[in-house]
Formats: C-alpha cells, structure tokens, sequence
C-alpha cells in the first residue's frame, strides 16, 4: 500500500493488525483510518495506539477520495480514532470524506465505522446527512464488560446512537459488532442481538477477540466455528438482516457482501 503511504493515509486494516487485511485489499475494499493514528481513549482489546492526537486536517478526505479512485475500490470503509479533543467529534470529516468519494468515484459504496461521538447527537446527523450507504457503530462487547473493555464508553449511548441514525433517516443501513471471548456468556450476547433489533440495527458481525498484547485484556474463551454458526443463527432468527459470523470476522470483514445480501 505504498499509495497510502505516500498520501500520508493510514488503513485500520495495518493499524489494527487485522488478520483479513489481504483478502479484503484483494476483493478491492479497504478500511481507512482518518483523523490520526492516535486515539484519545484507552480501551482494552484495541492495539491503536493513544496519546494527544495532532489537530484534524481538512485535506484528508480529498487525499482518500484519491487513494479510493486510483485503487478502483469497490467499498470503502471509513472509520477513524476516538477524537474527544475535537467538538463535532471529527464527524464533519468523515461527510466530506464520504462526499469525496462519491464525488471522485461514484460507482464505489461507503461505509464509516463511527465512534459515539459521546452522545453528540449533532455530529451523528452530520454523518446520516452525508448519506454513506452503511453507518456502522460497534458496541464491541456485552454491557457487563464494558469497565474493562471500553471504560471510557457507554453501551446505553452506543445501542442509542444506532437508534437516532435511523430516526434520522429511515433508509440509512445500520450495522454494529461485536467481539467474544473476553468473558460474556451466551445469555449476555442474546441479549445484545435483542437490543441491537430493537433499535433496528441492519448487519451484525461477531468475531473473536484475539489479545494484541500482554497489556490488553486477556482472553477468556476461544469459541468454536460451531458456536460462531449457532449465535449467527440465533441473530437470525431475531431478523437481522444479514451477520457475519466467524473466528476471523473483523468489523469490515466482508463489508461489500454484507452490503448486497442486505439488499437482496
């Protein structure tokens, strides 16, 4: 990917170290990381590393609009690190970067992976208004969890975020993750499909949890391809419209499929 680099780019798909980085790239989808490669949150399954980020810069969304055309993507996935430093949240940064793309290359979808942009209801409809064809939020893990995984989010505010998307536009696709095996149970994850259902949630994807490091949160469970089909069907049968569902499933993982099928 020597074209991100030289753009100054960064993809999830380097940053995060996900193990589909060459099968996604080979089926011309790519997850870009916008707004920095510095987070300022510190969760506890993520390897993005966190600090003070540097101030935002309004020529990104340009830059990946360029690296999207040149690559004749076919989807691209948007997704950035917490900026809690900014007001909007950097939301006004993924619209442009939505409208760049639409502009450079028409033919190619997008979705962003947003963050909760801390219950700022205002950045969100800055994002729905720019229209990506997936807005995706993840509420990464079961509510119990959430002191050691996301101590510096809410789950009540991600599932909410999903619910006022579609209040503000009722056409948007919404699609959320999860990850197991950092020690919820069966019964908890049920629980979050419902929740995510309830709040119209389109796709879900469900993968393990793979520690990054002896730093991160240990790993409590590693759950069998049996196990992965069993919560697939059980999401199923709550009417998701489409789940990914897998040991390797990442957020982006099959994200233009998951796109189709939804449709048709």
């Amino acid at each position: 990917m020597a074209l991100v680099t030289g753009l100054k780019l960064h993809t999830v798909c380097q940053s995060a170290r996900c193990p589909n980085m060459g099968e996604c790239w080979h089926e011309r989808t790519a997850t870009f990381l916008i707004l920095g490669d510095t987070c300022t949150r510190n969760c506890g399954f993520c390897a993005v590393k966190t600090g003070c980020p540097s101030p935002a810069d309004e020529n990104e969304p340009k830059r990946v609009a360029e690296a999207v055309a040149v690559l004749s993507l076919k989807h691209a996935v948007i997704t950035s690190v917490n900026r809690d430093d900014l007001p909007d949240g950097g939301a006004g940064i993924f619209a442009e970067t939505i409208r760049a793309i639409r502009k450079k290359l028409p033919t190619c979808s997008t979705e962003v992976l947003i963050p909760d942009f801390r219950g700022n209801w205002d950045s969100l409809q800055l994002v729905v208004d720019a229209r990506p064809d997936i807005l995706n939020h993840n509420v990464e893990t079961v509510p119990r969890m959430y002191p050691k995984v996301r101590p510096q989010a809410d789950y009540k505010t991600s599932v909410e975020l999903l619910r006022k998307a579609k209040e503000m536009d009722a056409s948007i696709t919404t699609k959320s993750g999860i990850m197991v095996g950092v020690g919820e149970t069966l019964d908890e994850i049920q629980q979050v499909m419902l929740d995510l259902r309830e709040a119209d949630c389109d796709i879900l994807t469900i993968g393990q949890y793979l520690r990054p490091s002896f730093d991160h949160v240990p790993i409590s469970k590693y759950y069998t391809p049996e196990e992965f089909e069993q919560m697939r069907l059980l999401g199923m049968n709550i009417a998701f419209k489409h789940i990914e569902s897998g040991p390797l499933v990442r957020s982006s993982y099959h994200a233009a499929r998951a796109l189709k099928a939804k449709d048709g």
